[in-house]
């Protein structure tokens, strides 16, 4: 570990020249890559919490059309109990809009964090591989020779794949 930070601060004070008030290029596509793995895992609880609710409706939709006398099994905290329809039909009811509201919160928190990221690659300059090639091949030369000479304004951004 001591060897890695060694050559990174070797590398930023080579570089850098007056610029050490910002985070590095590594720093940021770091901070960006984690906020996106943030959006994924939350839109993956989201979806299974989909399905979850899918579940639910299915099993209501069944248990509507049975007898609220007859007896069915519920798994409970890994337990399997016995009730009756009418004792497992309010509380998987109330189950499925619980976890409406949580699907609710959840997207709320996505939309929150997607504004942050598009915030975070604005202030960054970051650019995803892939992203506006069209408009980049007819210019890819003039760019580069700027950003070989450290001369460019637009050499700050972040290409992150």
């Amino acid at each position: 570990m001591a060897a890695n930070s060694s050559s990174t601060g070797s590398k930023s004070s080579n570089s850098g020249g007056g610029k050490q008030s910002g985070p590095s290029a590594e720093q940021v596509v770091a901070t960006f890559q984690r906020m996106r793995q943030e959006q994924r895992s939350m839109a993956s609880k989201a979806a299974e919490l989909e399905m979850d609710i899918n579940e639910h409706s299915l099993v209501i939709d069944t248990l509507k059309e049975v007898d609220p006398s007859r007896k069915c099994f519920r798994l409970i905290g890994g337990v399997l109990v016995e009730r009756t329809v009418k004792e497992v039909l309010p509380a998987l009811e109330n189950n499925k809009e619980q976890i409406s509201k949580i699907i609710e919160s959840i997207n709320s928190q996505m939309q929150t964090k997607g504004r942050e990221l598009t915030e975070y690659r604005e202030r960054y300059n970051i650019r995803l591989v892939g992203e506006g090639e069209g408009e980049e091949k007819g210019q890819s030369a003039a760019p580069s020779r700027d950003s070989e000479g450290g001369g460019s304004k637009s050499g700050a951004g972040v290409l992150v794949s």
